[in-house]
């Protein structure tokens, strides 16, 4: 069974429109929606949990059909989103009770456990808080119940670099077990980079590319060549490129180039930088 489905998924707002979203993600594995600020990556979450609904197409979470009675299969699901929605006037501490009456396999030890390992104040009320501790107090609530997915908004936001990465490690031990999976949005892209299995690219609302990230990362290169040895190449080996007073660096398809051409790896985030002016053009 496959964590998440999503065939033809629409939601149209006054000026904005997530277009035809179709998204699979495997059990097990980990999605990285890439996008900038207003590409759709928050409109999606939300329509996943069932907090708007669609104008076309269907979505399935764990197996049930969202907008249908999802209120088991939300006990298998942990949320952060980039608003952490706990009470203003609970400290850390008294949040467990709360989460207790939610969850039935919540788990107060773990909860306390990862209080202790990321350092989060346990006698500041959550209004107090920074930004980066109160995404971590939501991080440690959305891993305390023995979730089957992690539905994550901007997560690592907020972060600075030490955290992150322990919190990266930490989501990542969480799908050595193949029944669990992760959808998370960022854009620390270096993040999803260490972390993903699959990248989805969304620009204004609609799906760039959606691959996995080891074969995003084979089959694109870079390359530096004058305008007049781009226009030599096969029609479709250029996705993408950006000028410079002395060369053009194109993105490209490696199989679509001629033998011999020197091309060097791409990362995610040129990946996707380069789609995106490409598709501004």
């Amino acid at each position: 069974m496959n964590a998440i489905e999503t065939k033809g998924l629409t939601k149209r707002y006054a000026g904005f429109t997530l277009d035809g979203l179709d998204l699979t993600l495997p059990a097990g594995c980990i999605m990285g929606l890439v996008g900038e600020n207003g590409a759709g990556k928050s409109t999606t979450i939300r329509l996943l949990l069932g907090m708007t609904r669609p104008d076309a197409g269907t979505a399935t979470v764990l197996g049930a059909a969202v907008g249908s009675d999802m209120r088991a299969v939300k006990q298998d699901i942990g949320v952060v989103l980039d608003d952490v929605g706990f009470p203003v006037g609970l400290r850390a501490g008294q949040i467990g009770s709360i989460m207790a009456a939610a969850y039935k396999n919540w788990d107060q030890a773990l909860f306390e456990k990862y209080l202790r390992d990321l350092d989060i104040p346990t006698d500041k009320k959550f209004s107090a808080l920074s930004r980066g501790n109160k995404m971590k107090l939501g991080i440690a609530a959305a891993m305390s119940h023995d979730a089957k997915l992690l539905i994550l908004d901007e997560p690592t936001g907020g972060l600075d670099p030490v955290v992150r990465d322990e919190v990266v490690d930490l989501f990542s031990d969480f799908t050595r077990d193949p029944t669990h999976s992760i959808l998370i949005s960022s854009h620390i892209v270096s993040d999803l980079e260490k972390l993903c299995d699959y990248v989805a690219f969304l620009h204004k609302g609609k799906l760039l590319l959606c691959q996995e990230k080891d074969r995003l990362l084979e089959e694109y290169g870079l390359m530096q060549c004058a305008r007049e040895d781009l226009a030599a190449l096969a029609p479709g080996a250029v996705l993408g490129r950006r000028e410079t007073p002395y060369h053009i660096e194109a993105l490209v398809r490696r199989d679509a180039l001629p033998a011999g051409i020197e091309v060097r790896p791409v990362t995610i985030e040129e990946l996707f930088v380069l789609l995106v002016k490409e598709d501004m053009q």
